[in-house]
């Protein structure tokens, strides 16, 4: 099963009051397996950046100020996604500003039925404990000492490693997998005409060992074989 898993950096909180996606960053990932491919892409919001925002992802106006619009990459975007369900952190947010540029960009929102939430799973999986990506990647011993700032690529990336684990964690059995993969691989398999040919050995009962027999069905009291 593919799944993408991604996330989003904006200018505040809510695109209706004219807040716009600056970020996203999606990673590929096929039966809870990263893949290697992925998807990330800054866009110009045109607009101010607040300094609360910047505070948080570090994205200014003058970084951003080269940046393609979303509308021209609204294609590309929704060519690597395709029509796999969407795993995020808080994902009615995410979505909430997807749809909306996408709405600007004279596309069709994202169906709201493939969204995935993982605090929705998290909270369901650890009821009462902190939710936040950091909360639960200290939970998981994931590492995120290289997270300075939020970064929709880094947080896509370590949101995945918490998804599986909130999917049940990776099976110890995979890692079999592979290294018996590799013994068979060693190993010569004998077809029918590379065996040697060996004479079937005796296995009738002699003579002796029926009278033997006999003799001790005579011996069982009131035997089951005579009801």
């Amino acid at each position: 099963m593919r799944e993408i898993i991604f996330d989003t950096e904006t200018t505040g909180f809510d695109p209706k009051n004219g807040d716009r996606m600056v970020e996203i960053g999606c990673v590929e990932m096929i039966n809870r397996v990263e893949t290697g491919n992925s998807y990330h892409a800054y866009f110009n919001p045109q607009r101010s950046m607040p300094a609360e925002a910047e505070a948080v992802h570090g994205l200014s106006e003058a970084f951003l100020a080269d940046k393609p619009l979303f509308a021209e990459c609204a294609q590309e975007f929704l060519d690597f996604v395709q029509d796999s369900p969407m795993v995020a952190h808080n994902a009615t947010f995410d979505f909430n500003f997807i749809n909306a540029e996408l709405a600007m960009a004279g596309h069709r929102a994202i169906d709201l039925d493939r969204m995935v939430d993982t605090i929705v799973l998290a909270k369901a999986k650890h009821p009462g404990a902190k939710l936040s990506l950091d909360a639960l990647c200290s939970r998981y011993g994931i590492d995120r000492s290289h997270r300075t700032k939020h970064g929709a690529l880094l947080d896509a990336e370590l949101l995945a490693q918490v998804y599986v684990e909130l999917r049940g964690g990776r099976q110890i059995g995979l890692e079999l997998v592979a290294q018996t993969t590799e013994i068979v691989s060693e190993t010569k398999v004998l077809t029918r005409k590379d065996r040697p040919f060996r004479q079937p050995r005796p296995h009738a009962a002699t003579d002796e060992e029926l009278s033997a027999h006999a003799e001790f069905l005579k011996s069982v009291d009131t035997p089951l074989w005579g009801a």
